[in-house]
């Protein structure tokens, strides 16, 4: 962070403030300061500019005037968040547009080694699962480039990447309402993860190719998917696997899937679920879990939505939203990172206001450093001189 921003915050003593705050440290550390690319220099720099835009997914301002105003007038935002000379409202949109999208994604790979480092692996024997989703954000009907599909709505789409090992988001990229998904699928997963997918992924050339670049799935599949039996595998009497078998999907020439897949049937209560997948070396009643596990996104994507602010637009832009989503991404990697160290447990809202709390409280809290007569005589005495 920079050095103004650091020893104001010694001063007004926010150690929670800090704590929150100490893994951005090292990360700020390796990356390369950014520039202004023009004759005038910047008015806040990245890390000032970050750390308005993690306080604007902590405290969940309005808008982004009310981002604005709480900067301006809030004693703890205005001196220990804003720049020491404010932030005038026209320099924080310019940023939001023009600003470095390399730098955010620089701090959010990072954040993501440390978080994954960290955290505990929840479910190790299954491998490294990642679920991928899209979810909509609603759009202006000026942001053009959202396009979507009927009645001239306007959409953006983010497509993530969710560790279901950790609970962390992984990867993210950023379409139009109408973005296919399935083609964000190469952007989202590396060679040995295995991804974890609802039944719109399910296309069967991508099977193959996935498999080809040992890319591994677990993916749910139409129930009415022609299936051409190669082999049967053995089921459990008394489990809710019903089917196991290696197929072949499709039924035309041109859409049969080139090489076999393993597909399980299951029923849980009265709903029947078919799954897709490569992975041979499991049983099929851990593929079942794994795909149940994909409701782990879901459950990310309400709570990101509702308790970070994170689809309350403060920019119009493409690149301005993607800033704005990842700023919310970097936010949750410090929750996860705190309430690891801090409590040794997930993130959750019940901390979040903990958090909030302690940072508030602490902001108006007298220093009680201000007590001592040593600082007493110097803040008299000595400060005055150094002026003039």
């Amino acid at each position: 962070m920079n050095n103004v921003k650091w020893s104001r915050a010694v001063i007004n003593n926010n150690k929670t403030y800090l704590k929150f705050m100490k893994p951005l440290e090292k990360v700020l550390a390796d990356i390369a300061p950014v520039e202004s690319g023009g004759n005038r220099p910047f008015q806040m720099t990245m890390e000032q500019f970050l750390d308005i835009l993690i306080y604007h997914h902590i405290t969940t301002p309005e808008s982004g005037r009310h981002l604005i105003q709480e900067l301006e007038e809030d004693s703890f935002a205005r001196n220990m968040i804003a720049p020491s000379d404010g932030i005038k409202k026209s320099s924080f949109y310019e940023a939001m547009h023009s600003r470095s999208l390399e730098f955010f994604i620089q701090v959010f790979a990072a954040l993501n080694v440390q978080a994954s480092t960290l955290l505990p692996k929840e479910y190790e024997n299954l491998g490294d699962l990642v679920a991928i989703d899209g979810t909509f954000i609603d759009a202006t009907f000026s942001m053009l480039w959202a396009d979507y599909c009927y009645n001239d709505i306007k959409k953006a789409k983010a497509h993530v990447g969710f560790d279901l090992n950790r609970s962390i988001p992984s990867k993210i990229t950023l379409t139009s309402g109408k973005g296919d998904e399935r083609k964000e699928v190469k952007y989202l997963l590396f060679p040995g993860q295995t991804g974890v997918t609802d039944r719109y992924y399910q296309y069967h050339k991508y099977f193959d190719e996935w498999q080809s670049q040992g890319i591994h799935f677990v993916c749910r599949i139409r129930e009415g998917t022609t299936k051409t039996i190669r082999t049967v595998n053995p089921l459990i009497s008394g489990s809710i696997v019903f089917y196991d078998a290696m197929v072949r999907l499709g039924c035309t020439k041109d859409t049969y899937t080139q090489k076999d897949v393993r597909v399980i049937g299951y029923r849980v209560g009265t709903k029947v679920y078919w799954v897709a997948t490569d992975r041979l070396d499991l049983s099929a009643e851990q593929i079942a879990n794994i795909y149940h596990l994909r409701w782990k996104i879901e459950i990310f994507f309400g709570w990101w939505k509702r308790h970070l602010n994170v689809y309350h637009l403060i920019s119009r832009s493409k690149h301005g939203l993607m800033i704005q989503l990842l700023s919310g991404l970097i936010t949750y990697f410090l929750l996860a990172i705190y309430c690891q160290k801090t409590f040794m447990e997930k993130v959750s809202i019940q901390r979040v206001r903990e958090l909030r709390i302690a940072i508030r409280n602490e902001a108006i809290q007298p220093f009680s450093l201000y007590t001592s007569p040593f600082l007493l005589f110097y803040l008299a005495t000595v400060q005055p001189y150094a002026k003039t």
